[in-house]
C-alpha cells in the first residue's frame, strides 16, 4: 500500500510545478527545430549499477507532457540495474519527448541514486530487527519524490512534515524547560486542539530517557548521537515501553553496531541529503 502522500493528485501537483518551472512560455528549442508533427521514439539508457526508482513518476511526466505519449517499462521501480541496462522505452511526437525528458532524467537520476544507498544500508542491518528511517533532510519542493525513493529501496518513511506527527527536538526541550515540560505541554496542546499525533521526544543522555519514561504519553523515544554502550543501557531503560529510534551521525561503518544495541528504528539523513546520483540518458534511437 503507497504512502498517503503519493496520491495521484498530489504527484500532479508536483509535476506541474516542476514543469512550470522548466518550460516557462515554451520549449522554445523543440518547438523551433522540430516538426510539431513529427514522431519519434526514445529508450531510457542505464549508465550505472543500483536500485532503478522513477519509473512510475516518469509515466506520470509523460502523461503530463502528452496524453498521447506511449511509454514500454522495460524494469519497474525496485530493479537492480547495472550499466547497459534499457529501463523504458517512450514513442510519440518528438516534441513532447524532448520536452519531458530533463524532467524524467533529473527525477530518476536522483531518486535511483536514494533507493540504491537505501537498499546497500538496508542490507547491512538485516537480520538485526531495525528498520532503516528517512528524515526531513530533503531538498526543498523535492521531498515527495525523495521519500518515494527511500520506500522503493526497502526504507521506511519517518514523518512526511511538521503536520503530522511531533518529534520534541533537543531545541524544543531546551526552550520548554526540559523534557517533562516539553512532553506535557505538548499533551496539552493536542487535547486543545482535537488532534490525535503521535509524540516522538529526542533524548541525549540516560537522565532524559528515564524523564521521558517516566513522564509517559508519548510514542517513541529518540536516542541522540549515543555511543552504543549507552545507546544499549537506554534501550533496556525504556524496556519495550516505548518504541525507540537511533539517530545522529550514523553511517555505513557503525550502523550494524547501532542495529545490535536493540533499537526499532534508525534513522539516516545521508539518504536523502548525501548521496551520488546514478547517472542516466534518454537516447533517441
Amino acid at each position: 500500500m503507497k504512502a498517503t502522500y503519493l496520491s495521484p493528485q498530489s504527484i500532479n501537483e508536483f509535476i506541474s510545478r516542476a514543469l512550470a518551472e522548466d518550460i516557462g512560455d515554451g520549449d522554445h528549442s523543440s518547438l523551433a527545430s522540430i516538426p510539431a508533427d513529427a514522431q519519434n521514439q526514445a529508450r531510457l539508457l542505464v549508465k550505472g549499477d543500483g536500485i532503478l526508482a522513477g519509473v512510475e513518476l516518469a509515466g506520470y511526466i509523460f502523461s503530463a507532457v502528452d496524453p498521447e505519449l506511449e511509454v514500454e517499462v522495460l524494469l519497474p521501480d525496485g530493479a537492480e540495474v547495472k550499466y547497459g541496462d534499457v529501463a523504458l522505452t517512450v514513442k510519440g511526437r518528438a516534441q513532447s519527448i524532448l520536452t519531458a525528458e530533463r524532467l524524467v532524467l533529473n527525477c530518476m537520476q536522483r531518486m535511483s541514486g536514494i533507493a540504491t544507498y537505501t537498499h546497500h544500508l538496508t542490507e547491512l542491518i538485516r537480520g538485526t530487527g531495525a528498520k532503516l528511517l528517512d528524515t526531513r533532510k530533503t531538498t526543498p519542493n523535492f521531498r515527495l519524490p525523495e521519500k518515494w525513493a527511500v520506500l522503493i529501496g526497502g526504507g521506511i518513511n519517518h514523518r512526511y512534515g511538521l503536520f503530522d506527527m511531533i518529534i520534541l527536538k533537543d531545541n524544543h526541550v531546551d526552550y520548554a524547560g526540559g523534557i517533562r515540560e516539553a512532553i506535557t505541554a505538548t499533551q496539552r496542546y493536542l487535547q486543545q486542539k482535537g488532534k490525535d499525533l503521535d509524540i516522538e521526544v529526542e533524548t541525549r543522555t540516560l537522565q532524559e530517557v528515564k524523564e521521558a519514561v517516566d513522564t509517559g504519553g508519548i510514542s517513541r523515544i529518540m536516542l541522540d548521537n549515543m555511543p552504543p554502550a549507552m545507546m544499549r543501557e537506554a534501550v533496556a531503560i525504556i524496556g519495550g515501553k516505548y518504541e525507540t529510534e537511533a539517530s545522529g551521525g550514523i553511517t555505513e561503518a557503525t550502523i550494524r553496531e547501532v542495529a545490535a544495541c536493540g533499537v526499532d528504528y534508525i534513522s539516516v539523513g545521508a539518504l536523502t541529503h548525501s548521496i551520488k546520483s546514478m547517472d542516466l540518458s534518454l537516447k533517441a534511437f
